[in-house]
């Protein structure tokens, strides 16, 4: 065995035990309670000036040296406040754990107090820059080298030069008319919709027409979301939400390009935008040059194009890939800093997410990585040594790892310890790595890695165990053969911590079993939600299972659920139930199951096609039928109620309503943009028909997830339906 694959390795199965005899509450565990921060490993917050990494506290700012971890002071909270003349309590900058350093040549710090962006010397000790910082905006994109702002506000696109001076780009926005901000209902990789060039004279920008678009009518409950003032209605307000369901019309997006120099606006002569997705812009290095992946209504065909930054004119067609179930371009290209005729793809074309160099005329020059693994991060470029530093799962499915990859030979190496599951963030030259990570028995460690032919690495902390003292579940993780004899699902169980096998324990399936997210990986706990330790706690048994169909297991493994989501799904997460019902300490007569959002879809599943297993559900915003479901997403994994109505019968819960005999709460926020409400009532209605009785709990004024506090409340009340009915 050779080294590299020795620190690959994790242990699967390492359940420790502790005399510790406090106990656990909500408002310790979960992220909306009084105590959650108090109960989280110790962390630091760090920014990058350059190359060099600034420790940026509550009240200072310190330069940390790489090799030592030895920290020098730059400034503190007080400084800052002096240096900008902030005087009034109402001005002044409260922390410094959001300061940045926008020039790596420059002793410039920037800070914002909510009203105001400010840039300070802190060699000079002077204020070097100040403007307003326009308030309740939609969206924004600052440039450093411009200096220029770009911000939607009211509806409206507007520039703010580096002077300060503003220019309104738009007068027909509305809601139906949306400029700057995310498209495509947030798909293929898409989290905004400002793009400026790298030198910050040119803007790109989305404009998205969504009047074709049926509207779902959402509502504001007045004694819950505002207050009346004299004089107005206490009616509940509309707030409709353009919502394309699949196999419906679809809203129209077209690229806009505003020109600082010369103040006009083009936009990119893509064609009829009608079902088609644009998505990952990216600017050429010279800003001469805007690149497009295109994407077709039925989501097979890929086309990377290039345009005329100043016409808008279409250049040409630089990469097209197809497949006969979908493509997903979820990655802009990038430019290597150091030759602007080649650029970086990341792609699933040989079955598992990879780099490949191309060149500007579209010309295949290498595949960078490869293997039955998925680059998980693209993270940035070594310019000295012409390597890559990304982020893949190389050393294990369910790990998190740091590697570089040396554009001309191909020799990959492993950047950090090859164990746990690793954030990482790079500086300016590529030359050095500000690394967080966690393994199955460690909280939090921080490195700090330098990069060379033999990376040197500097523990920079070494949190301790938040949970000391408090009586800690038994956490474990291993695998199971998937239905097909040799897929390997992997999965995490935990025990409460006086554990007894002689015992018999109520098991809850806690499921998500969509694409696009996992639940069983080499951090902290791997990875437990700390409401499972809340149920350990109580005397329950936790199984999570990642199926077939969630991320990063390549594209096999995810396209098994294809036009029948939920099936493939299903059938795995019963390979979990049978392994579960071998164990004899299992109560076989009480096992539960408990998801949101697709899990929400996967627990009702299970209880109304296995109701003789399943005694006990809750479904939180669930979808019932993918015909109620947005098109981007359902699409992509469905196709169209017209094309595969086949598919869409068969994974409808609504026939299945009849089917329900265990006790199955369901929960919803009332103004739920991503599962409509629709769902819940429509699956209600249909049960009132066959005569079965689910219980349900709304909350108003909440969206798909609970925010705050109501978190609390919320996992109170799916741990009481538990206590009373599956117990």
């Amino acid at each position: 065995m050779t080294l590299l694959a020795i620190g690959c390795l994790i242990g699967m199965g390492i359940p420790t035990k502790t005399m510790a005899q406090k106990t656990f509450t909500l408002e310790d565990l979960n992220f909306g309670g009084k105590n959650f921060r108090k109960m989280q490993p110790e962390n630091r917050y760090v920014a990058w000036w350059g190359d060099q990494l600034v420790r940026t506290e509550n009240d200072y700012c310190a330069l940390v040296d790489l090799k030592t971890g030895g920290e020098r002071r730059l400034f503190s909270l007080d400084d800052i406040n002096k240096w900008a003349s902030l005087s009034q309590s109402n001005e002044q900058i409260r922390h410094l754990y959001n300061a940045t350093f926008p020039y790596g040549d420059r002793p410039w710090v920037m800070v914002m107090n909510g009203r105001e962006t400010l840039i300070i010397n802190f060699k000079t000790k002077k204020l070097e820059k100040r403007w307003e910082r326009v308030q309740n905006v939609q969206a924004r994109e600052w440039n450093k080298v411009s200096g220029a702002t770009a911000y939607v506000l009211n509806n409206q696109l507007y520039v703010a030069d580096g002077s300060g001076n503003v220019k309104q780009l738009t007068t027909d926005g509305s809601r139906q008319i949306v400029y700057g901000q995310a498209v495509h209902r947030n798909e293929f990789g898409i989290d905004g919709g400002l793009f400026w060039s790298e030198d910050g004279k040119r803007l790109a920008f989305y404009r998205m027409d969504q009047s074709m678009v049926t509207d779902f009518p959402l509502f504001s409950t007045p004694e819950l979301d505002w207050t009346p003032g004299e004089g107005q209605s206490r009616m509940a307000q509309l707030e409709p939400t353009a919502y394309p369901m699949a196999g419906e019309a679809s809203h129209k997006v077209t690229v806009g390009v505003y020109d600082l120099q010369t103040q006009k606006t083009i936009y990119l002569n893509a064609g009829d935008p009608t079902d088609r997705y644009f998505t990952n812009i990216s600017w050429s290095p010279d800003g001469k040059t805007i690149y497009m992946f295109e994407l077709n209504r039925d989501q097979n065909d890929a086309r990377l194009v290039a345009y005329d930054a100043q016409s808008g004119e279409r250049v040409k067609e630089i990469y097209r890939e197809t497949h006969p179930k979908y493509v997903e371009p979820a990655h802009p290209i990038c430019f290597l800093p150091w030759d602007a005729n080649h650029f970086v793809m990341q792609s699933q074309k040989d079955g598992y997410n990879h780099l490949y160099l191309f060149d500007t005329n579209g010309k295949e020059i290498k595949q960078l990585t490869s293997g039955e693994w998925v680059v998980m991060e693209m993270l940035g470029f070594n310019a000295k040594q012409k390597s890559i530093i990304y982020v893949s799962n190389e050393c294990s499915p369910i790990q998190r790892n740091t590697w570089s990859v040396d554009l001309k030979t191909g020799k990959r190496t492993l950047l950090d310890n090859g164990k746990g599951y690793h954030y990482a963030s790079l500086n300016a030259g590529g030359t050095a790595l500000y690394d967080s990570y966690s393994e199955p028995t460690v909280p939090r460690k921080i490195d700090l890695i330098q990069i060379a032919a033999k990376p040197t690495t500097h523990n920079w902390l070494a949190a301790k165990d938040p949970w000391a003292g408090y009586k800690q579940p038994e956490f474990s993780c291993g695998t199971l053969k998937a239905n097909d004899g040799k897929t390997d699902l992997y999965y995490r169980m935990v025990k409460p911590s006086d554990f007894d096998p002689s015992k018999q324990y109520p098991t809850v399936v806690y499921v998500y079993g969509g694409p696009h997210a996992h639940n069983v990986d080499a951090s902290w706990h791997y990875g437990s939600r700390s409401w499972e330790t809340y149920m350990a706690q109580k005397g329950y048994l936790l199984f999570i299972l990642d199926n077939r169909g969630s991320e990063n297991r390549g594209r096999a493994f995810e396209q098994a659920t294809f036009r029948q989501l939920g099936q493939v799904e299903m059938q795995d997460q019963m390979t979990g139930v049978a392994y579960l019902q071998s164990l004899p300490y299992v109560d076989k007569n009480r096992i539960g199951v408990h998801g949101w959002s697709f899990g929400g879809f996967m627990t009702i599943s299970l209880m109304t096609n296995y109701p003789e297993v399943f005694k006990v559900g809750v479904a939180g915003g669930p979808v019932i039928d993918w015909k109620w479901y947005e098109a981007m997403y359902g699409e992509r994994y469905m196709d169209t109620p017209q094309t595969n109505p086949e598919g869409y019968a068969k994974t409808s819960l609504l026939p299945k309503a009849k089917e329900l005999k265990g006790k199955l709460q369901i929960i919803t926020g009332l103004n739920d943009p991503v599962v409509l409400p629709q769902h819940c009532y429509s699956f209600l209605k249909a049960c009132i028909e066959a005569g079965t009785q689910p219980d349900f709990f709304v909350y108003p004024g909440q969206e798909h997830n609970m925010r705050g506090h109501q978190s609390v409340h919320l996992h109170e009340r799916i741990t009481q339906y538990f206590e009373d009915y599956l117990k």
